[in-house]
């Protein structure tokens, strides 16, 4: 074949590429719904556990609120100076010393306020907490005490550092950050609000979502309920391929395909794609060594959604009534689910998880995957909120389980002898019963459980939301 063939052979294999690449990324999206239009009197307020989160997830939909005249806040949590290795790259020096990581901060924050101003945001839509980052679900889990506030371990900072920040010179606590946020709903008032998701495998993104629904909670009766739209950015092995690819659409991950959430997308125009692809390149600390996977956000769409609540009616133990479970599952992506299911009626699922109350009792039913089948270890977590007592002083369980025994732990503190709590444990299921009283008696639970194979972490449930009649 001659030069000239092969030239045009391959010219005719490229555009038939593309072409098809085309066809998928139209199509790819189809079954996902489109998020409701922003309208000129929304008022829209983005939650970002660090710096560059509101770019990679929501630049999309920045652009078009400012487009239709609609107002935008950004409230950051951290600051984002814990990501050290990213500034080893950027400043080719190591950074250790307490002035070096608050620096860090404060590079990020210039960084923000670039990104957001050429999205169309001033600085002044711009809220920055400045909690420690990847310690605030350690904070949320673990510490509400305002005598003993956490301690970053790299940063050896207890309070805010940040002295631009809305919360400088606060400790840091579940009670301050809570504090914040509430206070920004207060004044602002949003009716639509973008947050981090309850499945991310990153600590801080799992607490901005826990933090706001604490909230929302605690604000039910002054504000209106604002429409709450999660985005997920960290997830095992998504998005694919990594880089820049302008030219396709953001699916959500396969772990998710039978989770129950309810996909929502954002379509971006192309110049709006480009200038999210722009603003992404404003976070010159995190893209000098990262830029092949922050770039991989910026595609045709954004992707939002959220569990759907669990409504968890009480139920009488009598002998002759099977109880009645509602599972999902969200732990492992090879599983079928049945809504409801009996104990005495086991369903051939893998990896799902599923909720009952019977007699003031929490149950918890876990079915394991054949390679858990011989060692199991898990730790549950549950956050209860109740109406008449302050998010603060509710307990805070952790269970972890190792095979048939059990420790059970209110924040940082062992409860040596749990009443009530009990583990059942076969080849097939672990079921696990907690006292309501032990979570406080709630009207409403945030539960979630990483499953173990020995000593290392396989998975997790993201946060689901369950409410007790």
């Amino acid at each position: 074949m001659s030069k000239r063939a092969s030239f045009i052979l391959l010219i005719l294999v490229l555009g038939l590429s593309l072409s098809l690449t085309d066809s998928i990324a139209l199509t790819q999206t189809q079954g996902i719904k489109t998020i409701e239009p922003i309208r000129k009197d929304d008022r829209i307020l983005i939650l970002a556990p660090h710096p560059d989160d509101e770019t990679i997830a929501c630049a999309g939909i920045i652009q078009q609120a400012v487009k239709t005249g609609a107002k935008v806040r950004v409230a950051y949590l951290t600051n984002g100076d814990h990501n050290e290795i990213a500034f080893i790259v950027y400043e080719k020096r190591l950074t250790l010393k307490q002035s070096e990581f608050i620096h860090m901060g404060e590079v990020r924050r210039r960084e923000a306020i670039k990104a957001m101003k050429s999205l169309g945001l001033n600085e002044g839509d711009l809220i920055f907490l400045g909690y420690p980052d990847f310690g605030t679900f350690t904070i949320f889990s673990q510490f509400w005490q305002a005598t003993r506030p956490f301690k970053s371990f790299l940063t050896r900072i207890s309070s805010v550092p940040y002295k631009e920040n809305l919360s400088f010179g606060a400790p840091y606590n579940g009670d301050s950050i809570l504090s914040d946020i509430e206070r920004v709903l207060r004044e602002y008032k949003p009716n639509k609000i973008f947050v981090s998701h309850p499945a991310d495998t990153n600590v801080d993104h799992r607490s901005s979502y826990l933090f706001l629904q604490v909230a929302l909670r605690d604000l039910n009766k002054e504000l209106p309920e604002p429409s709450v739209y999660p985005y997920l950015i960290h997830s095992v092995g998504w998005p694919l391929p990594r880089r820049y690819h302008p030219e396709l659409s953001l699916m959500p991950p396969k772990q998710f395909s039978d989770s129950q959430i309810n996909w929502l997308e954002s379509v971006l125009s192309p110049e709006q794609l480009d200038k999210k692809h722009q603003a992404i390149l404003c976070y010159k600390s995190q893209t000098e060594s990262s830029a092949f996977y922050l770039l991989s956000f910026a595609r045709k769409n954004e992707l939002f959604g959220d569990y759907p609540e669990v409504t968890l009616s009480r139920q009488m133990s009598l002998k002759e009534k099977a109880v009645s479970f509602f599972g999902f599952s969200d732990m492992y992506d090879d599983s079928d689910i049945d809504a409801l299911m009996g104990l005495d009626q086991l369903v051939e699922t893998k990896g799902q998880v599923s909720y009952a109350v019977v007699d003031d009792f929490l149950l918890i039913r876990v079915e394991k995957t054949k390679e858990l089948s011989k060692k199991f270890n898990a730790i549950f977590y549950l956050f209860g909120h109740s109406y008449k007592t302050p998010f603060a002083d509710m307990p805070k369980i952790r269970i972890i389980t190792k095979n048939n025994k059990f420790r059970v732990f209110n924040a940082r503190s062992m409860i040596k002898h749990p009443e009530g709590v009990s583990l059942d444990l076969d080849s097939k299921v672990l079921i696990i019963k907690v006292p309501l009283q032990l979570l406080g008696n709630p009207d409403f639970i945030l539960s979630s459980i990483k499953a173990h194979r020995g000593i290392l972490p396989i998975d997790a449930s993201g946060f689901r939301k369950l409410e007790i009649q």
